[in-house]
């Protein structure tokens, strides 16, 4: 990808494209274990969104691959 298809974020460049799949996939998984946690019980509430912000993580992580490219010259 060209450098004009990418936006700045914590000093490295993202495709903003991936960037907008990967936060949907992250509200997804978290809401979605969230809601799955028993009714009453906010601490294993917390753990259960918490197992789901890892889980969408690890899904982000196999998806989207890093897109950057590094030269290495060698030196004398």
């Amino acid at each position: 990808m060209k450098n004009k298809n990418m936006v700045e974020v914590w000093g490295d460049n993202v495709s903003p494209i991936s960037l907008l799949f990967a936060i949907i996939i992250s509200v997804v998984t978290t809401m979605g274990a969230y809601f799955l946690a028993p009714q009453g019980d906010k601490t294993l509430g917390l753990f259960f969104g918490l197992g789901g912000a890892i889980v969408g993580v690890i899904i982000c992580a196999l998806l989207f691959k890093p897109k950057r490219v590094f030269e290495v010259e060698e030196s004398e």
